[in-house]
């Protein structure tokens, strides 16, 4: 059988969507006691986006979230900030996905190419918007928060929703938006966009384009 064919029979099997379910709730639960018991200083926008990046990517979400978002990481590394800054991204790109497959495919039966461009225009949107959002915030005039999003989400943005959409057009491109691969399909691609994006983000916050969000044990302190 064909690697693809292969995932998708994986994605298809109702065993294992109903174990990644059980695992992903699971996860959810820990990741929201764990914010409101130990990491209540945490600012709201990083309470959001730890929240849907596990219930985008389970136990790997929950995983990530340990490694970089709790006030008892020994140190704040490069790697660390890395993580923090691609599940920022993450988020808010992954609820863009949603709703772009939902309004594409969904309501207006677009074909394949025309849903990848409207969920990669929805995707970047809601990504730039989780930016520029907590920048206006914090001060910023609109038009500096919304150069300073553009230089340093398009980079992120970009790789993490080409990999994506492709990923998803490959391993779902053929299923209606009624069966379980088309929504199976979109969850392990958003994953794989997650990883191809890291190594990317650990580079921005390396070269000082992106800041790696705030140090946990900071927002602790």
């Amino acid at each position: 059988m064909p690697p693809v064919e292969t995932l998708q029979s994986l994605l298809t099997d109702p065993r294992l969507l109903a174990a990644w379910a059980v695992v992903v709730a699971a996860s959810l639960a820990v990741v929201v006691y764990d914010i409101r018991a130990n990491n209540v200083g945490i600012a709201p926008l990083m309470k959001f986006v730890w929240t849907l990046t596990v219930l985008y990517s389970g136990p790997l979400g929950l995983a990530v979230y340990y490694y970089s978002g709790r006030p008892s990481i020994p140190e704040d590394t490069v790697w660390r900030r890395g993580f923090r800054s691609v599940a920022h991204c993450y988020s808010g790109c992954g609820a863009g996905e949603v709703v772009g497959v939902v309004v594409a495919a969904g309501l207006l039966d677009l074909p394949t190419l025309s849903v990848a461009a409207v969920t990669f225009a929805c995707a970047y949107l809601a990504g730039f918007a989780l930016t520029v959002g907590p920048l206006v915030q914090e001060g910023e005039d609109l038009r500096t928060a919304v150069a300073d999003a553009f230089y340093s989400e398009t980079p992120s943005i970009t790789v993490m929703e080409v990999t994506a959409i492709g990923t998803d057009i490959v391993v779902a491109g053929e299923a209606a938006i009624t069966e379980p691969l088309f929504w199976s399909g979109l969850v392990f691609s958003l994953t794989v966009g997650l990883l191809v994006a890291y190594p990317l983000n650990v580079a921005l916050v390396h070269v000082g384009v992106k800041g790696g969000m705030q140090d946990p044990r900071e927002a602790a302190a």
